[in-house]
């Protein structure tokens, strides 16, 4: 087995909870690239994180917790910044993100700082979310996905309070159809179909992006499952589990890590009906995940998730 690249954010997330009756934010390691590259490890591939990090107490929390996980670290650069934070509450079935810190921490990786040997060796090379609305961390995205000679996957993760106005968002989604015409998979949400493209179907949204190029394209659409468009075949419907949950926090990351993990082991699936497979797994992992409090410390391995939906 070889390993992948994740290449984005990682900050501190404080999450709106209670304690003795009174609102607290419960401090918790995250960034969505974070997650997908805990999940990764968790599952069983090996991984580096590539991004930058800031020069504080709560960074030198972050570069142990990704440690502990058995997520590499070796392209991963210290930015003389405190560490960004997400304050995340809960209105509705997506927690709403505010982002505090300036310049962001996670928003400093610059095209020199890449090691061009780690990326181009890499057997999957993730990009993708917020890192891609700042210019210097866009262009060392462009420049990783230029160097890649394996599989390309790509997550928009869009964050619309990032976006200041319809001018940004026009841009984002400019920077998406890009990354979308060079990448074997696609991962967004419903929610980032959504924003990207109003009024449209996910079934449309997913068509839209193999049109650019994307070789397969997963839309998660919560509870309901997701939408997968496999390359070779049309779109169909994959149920999720039934689970109880608690907390969404890091189930779509968890998609894409399982969807990573497997491309890691086995490569890209010959027939459709093996995306479906890989898609239904993923959508169990996330399923796991949302039954436990926390993003990246809920991702399972896979004997946890084979136990939990044996029969």
């Amino acid at each position: 087995m070889g390993y992948a690249v994740v290449l984005g954010e990682a900050l501190v997330d404080l999450l709106d909870a209670e304690c003795d009756g009174e609102p607290v934010y419960r401090q918790a390691v995250g960034g969505a690239p974070l997650n997908v590259a805990v999940a990764v490890a968790r599952l069983g591939g090996q991984v580096q994180f590539v991004g930058s990090l800031g020069d504080d107490a709560l960074a030198a929390r972050i570069r142990d917790f990704l440690s502990r996980s058995g997520v590499g670290l070796a392209g991963a650069v210290t930015a003389l910044a405190p560490t960004a934070l997400a304050v995340a509450t809960y209105t509705g079935p997506e927690p709403d993100f505010r982002f505090y810190g300036e310049p962001p921490s996670y928003a400093l990786l610059t095209v020199d700082d890449l090691n061009a040997d780690m990326v181009a060796g890499a057997d999957v090379l993730y990009c993708g979310s917020i890192v891609l609305l700042h210019p210097a961390t866009l262009a060392a995205a462009r420049h990783a996905w230029s160097l890649a000679t394996g599989l390309r996957v790509f997550d928009p993760n869009v964050r619309p309070r990032l976006l200041a106005g319809p001018a940004a968002l026009d841009g984002l989604r400019g920077v998406v159809a890009e990354f979308a015409a060079g990448a074997h998979l696609v991962k967004l949400s419903s929610a980032d179909a959504a924003l990207l493209y109003p009024g449209e179907p996910v079934e449309g949204v997913a068509a839209h992006l193999r049109e650019l190029g994307a070789g397969t394209v997963v839309v998660t659409l919560g509870a309901a499952g997701a939408v997968v468009a496999p390359a070779g075949g049309d779109p169909v419907r994959v149920p999720a589990p039934k689970v109880d949950a608690v907390d969404a926090t890091g189930a779509g990351d968890s998609v894409m890590g399982a969807l990573v993990a497997d491309l890691l082991a086995d490569g890209e699936p010959v027939e459709p009906a093996g995306w479906h497979e890989r898609v239904a797994f993923a959508l169990r992992v996330a399923g796991l995940v949302c039954e436990s409090r926390g993003g990246a410390t809920a991702m399972p391995t896979r004997a946890e998730v084979v136990n939990r939906f044996a029969g």
